[in-house]
């Protein structure tokens, strides 16, 4: 039997014209490796015009758009980190 667990949910939105997706993949494998059983849901969204957005739990964190560039790995997993466990460790990516 699957248990559902709706929260938190991360949402990479990803433009496939741009064939953004390894990054979105890439990205995605980085946070599940990180947070592990702290991500209820992470989804990865197909979407157009040069869409790339991180969502969580329903609010944009990050923007390609608005920030004019890609998000960087450490950065996400610190956005993330602040929201669900501002005291969990990140290693190297602390620094």
């Amino acid at each position: 039997m699957v248990q559902k667990v709706n929260s938190p949910r991360v949402e990479i939105h990803y433009c496939t014209q741009c064939r953004f997706i390894l990054r979105a993949n890439w990205l995605a494998q980085e946070l599940l490796m990180t947070f592990e059983n702290k991500i209820g849901e992470l989804v990865l969204v197909p979407s157009t015009s040069g869409v790339f957005t991180v969502i969580l739990d329903g609010i944009e964190i990050f923007s390609r758009k608005k920030e004019t560039r890609f998000p960087e790995s450490k950065e996400l997993k610190k956005m993330i980190r602040d929201r669900l466990d501002p005291n969990m460790p990140l290693g190297h990516s602390d620094n």
